[in-house]
């Protein structure tokens, strides 16, 4: 029996104000106890994370806020840890090769409960905004705004 579509959707708006979305991925995460717990209960934030390679060519994210389980006090897990992500050998060996460009990082867009259950994350290859992008994002929405008024 399929479990129900989540309703979890944790997003980092200021991502696609800041970056230029290239590519993106879909990864899973290995969580502990109780952060799942407080997944599902919307007690997340992916404010101002983003991910790296380490020396072994696994990638973490780093700067992602899972808050502590409300209920109960034993086991509880350190909010601000770095998290493992999990992707193919091919998607890490591309994102490597391709962070190593000047200028591109890769991001956390969004975070959801998949509908097998388990966390994963939208992840994006990103290439940093200049100050005039961001004006022309802005005329771009307030036009997109005034059409649907009318």
């Amino acid at each position: 029996m399929p479990k129900a579509k989540s309703k979890i959707s944790i997003s980092n708006r200021r991502a696609s104000f800041d970056y230029e979305f290239l590519e993106t991925y879909t990864a899973g995460i290995v969580l502990v106890g109780t952060e799942i717990k407080s997944i599902r209960s919307g007690k997340a934030s992916l404010v101002d994370s983003f991910c790296y390679f380490d020396l072994r060519g696994q990638l973490y994210i780093k700067g992602m806020n899972i808050a502590q389980y409300f209920w109960g006090s034993w086991g509880q897990h350190e909010p601000a840890r770095d998290r493992k992500l999990l992707l193919t050998k091919k998607e890490l060996r591309h994102l490597q090769n391709a962070v190593k460009q000047k200028g591109l990082t890769i991001i956390a867009t969004k975070m959801f409960i998949a509908e097998n259950g388990y966390a994963k994350v939208n992840i994006a290859l990103a290439r940093g905004k200049k100050v005039y992008d961001k004006r022309q994002s802005i005329k771009e929405k307030d036009m997109r705004r005034e059409m649907e008024r009318m």
